[in-house]
């Protein structure tokens, strides 16, 4: 008599899977290399994000978003929040070291040659007339700062000092202030004019004598002080492309701001506010920052090793694992506010692969980007 022999089916051998999140921070460049080139030609490239490699994050703006500022706006791109406040602060002529005395004749020089400045770099930097750019930049009168300790993300916790990032963006902030001539200096003037009331209440009446009208006659106007705007910008969510977040954020806030009207008050000899009367501050056109990333198939070891660097695919609107990834980075700042495409600024950091060509084409991209945010301004 023979014993049935049973026959068991093999167990398989269990295969080793991650969660999506677990895989991007083990391996983050085969990560996002899957999503970017599928097994299947059928299928486009999609980012971990599920953008599309030309897509950007949609823009939300809302203005007057703080109570106790003289302009301010919360920007929303994605999961990167920005809230911008603009405090204007008077700060007397006495007090600027190597202070030019200023007057109607003086400025009127000056606005031209910064009018002949700007229409030399026509295609560069923009047109228009004279801005005031030596009295905002020799004086100080735009302060940007950048707060990223708020917990925005894990590397930004609270209370540690300035990042190298916060200054940096501080800095880019800055310099683009300056070049694209958004505020005028002449909106940041306080004047004094001779027979001016200045802070007097209404209706109240002040002798004087012939021999001091007739100095008051002899008196010519002049700049006695000036608006200082120190511009804030804290972060609320950090998810990458912080630049033209928090730039979106300063323009939306300066298109917010109304400073107090101001006059010199030639009794007290003092700058007076007025506490209903208030200027809304006249920004010049719309400019717009638009950045992307070259994402390389190989990476960056590899390509050192001499493994070629293969394809590679222009990521509009990095997020921050994608950024992470990136070696090459362009930023272009456009503004079509008059009808006309005007390239305010250009900056790309590292890589090889986007040439002449490709940033002209890249044009076209910022173009669109621009009525986008355009669209979203209130």
């Amino acid at each position: 008599m023979t014993t049935p022999t049973s026959t068991s089916t093999p167990t398989p051998a269990p295969t080793l899977s991650f969660p999506r999140p677990v895989f991007a921070k083990l391996s983050p460049h085969p990560y996002l290399l899957r999503s970017l080139a599928p097994s299947s030609p059928d299928r486009p490239p999609v980012r971990t994000n599920g953008r599309a490699p030309h897509e950007a994050r949609a823009v939300h703006v809302n203005a007057s978003s703080l109570s106790h500022a003289h302009g301010s706006a919360l920007v929303r791109a994605g999961d990167s929040t920005v809230i911008c406040g603009v405090r204007g602060e008077l700060l007397p002529v006495e007090r600027i070291p190597l202070f030019r005395p200023r007057n109607r004749k003086t400025l009127h020089g000056d606005d031209e040659d910064d009018a002949a400045q700007q229409e030399g770099g026509r295609g560069i930097t923009g047109s228009g007339t004279g801005t005031g750019r030596g009295e905002l930049r020799d004086y100080d009168l735009l302060v940007p700062n950048v707060e990223l300790a708020t917990g925005s993300a894990p590397q930004f916790l609270p209370g540690v000092p300035p990042t190298a990032l916060a200054q940096t963006l501080a800095s880019r902030v800055y310099s683009l202030l300056h070049a694209t001539g958004l505020v005028r200096a002449e909106d940041l003037r306080v004047w004094y004019r001779p027979g001016e009331k200045g802070g007097r209440r209404a209706g109240e009446d002040v002798e004087m004598g012939e021999a001091e009208e007739e100095d008051k006659e002899k008196e010519e106007e002049r700049v006695v002080a000036y608006w200082v705007l120190y511009i804030d910008l804290l972060f609320v969510s950090f998810d990458g492309n912080p630049f033209d977040v928090a730039w979106a954020a300063v323009v939306a806030a300066l298109r917010d701001t109304r400073l107090p009207v101001a006059r010199w008050d030639p009794d007290r000899e003092m700058v007076v506010c007025s506490r209903t009367e208030r200027r809304k501050l006249d920004v010049r056109g719309l400019p717009v920052a638009c950045s992307a990333a070259v994402f390389m198939e190989k990476e960056h070891r590899e390509a050192a090793a001499g493994a070629g660097e293969g394809r590679h695919w222009i990521l509009l609107d990095p997020d921050r694992l994608e950024e992470s990834l990136c070696q090459e980075v362009i930023t272009m700042v456009v503004d079509c506010s008059d009808g006309e495409t005007r390239i305010k600024s250009i900056e790309k950091l590292g890589g090889t692969v986007l040439g002449r060509e490709l940033i002209r084409g890249f044009a076209g991209v910022a173009e669109r980007r621009w009525k986008t945010v355009r669209d979203a301004m209130p």
